[in-house]
């Protein structure tokens, strides 16, 4: 089994497409006006609208409703991402901090509410760690 992606399910498709854009710095795939994809080499994040839900089975998933998941990057410079995208976020829940664990993070907020945690190894036990993932 291969993990394909996470999608999140909003009412504002463009809103989202532009801002994960930015975030990801990468451009979005647009299949269907209704549907994106995001692509990176360890990741996809698909963004679909809140009409696709009823093809999954009404009442599926309920958009800007999560409370529960984080969506989270492995970037190489947390502090670098924390300034490049200072102009872009407007909901900032922890500025750079490293984690007991051992990971360097930022998390902040997409627009529809969604947690969004950009993260770098920085101990030598976080970077053990992740030496074998890409």
């Amino acid at each position: 089994m291969n993990f394909s992606s996470v999608r999140i399910i909003t009412d504002d498709v463009d809103r989202l497409i532009n801002f994960y854009e930015k975030v990801m710095d990468v451009s979005a795939e647009r299949p269907a006006p209704v549907f994106a994809e995001l692509v990176l080499p360890s990741c996809t994040l698909a963004i679909g609208h809140s009409q696709t839900v009823q093809l999954f089975g009404a009442g599926s998933a309920v958009a800007a409703e999560n409370r529960t998941v984080i969506i989270e990057f492995r970037v190489h410079d947390v502090d670098a991402e924390y300034e490049r995208l200072k102009p872009f976020v407007n909901e900032w829940v922890k500025e750079p901090t490293t984690m007991p664990w051992g990971n360097r993070a930022v998390l902040f907020r997409d627009p529809d509410g969604n947690l969004v945690n950009l993260f770098a190894p920085v101990t030598e036990e976080a970077i053990k760690r992740f030496s074998s993932r890409r």
